[in-house]
């Protein structure tokens, strides 16, 4: 698979980071990965909440440099 489309929510607070999200993953085909970078300290019960309610697999949840990343599997 190709590395994943990356959308960078940083500096964006609830619910920015997912409405970006849900309008970045609309496009593409299922799935294909979205990498999201947020530093919104909502984003870690945000994202999971998201995912599960629109059937799309949360690869991966992680803290880096400051920020978090969403590893993100679009469903069908």
């Amino acid at each position: 698979m190709k590395d994943p489309t990356t959308l960078d929510a940083r500096g964006l607070l609830c619910p920015l980071p997912v409405l970006k999200a849900r309008k970045a993953l609309k496009p593409l085909p299922d799935g294909a990965e979205l990498l999201v970078l947020a530093d919104d300290p909502a984003a870690v019960i945000d994202f999971p909440h998201f995912c599960t309610e629109a059937g799309h697999a949360l690869l991966e949840q992680s803290e880096r440099a400051g920020h978090l990343e969403f590893h993100i599997r679009k469903g069908g």
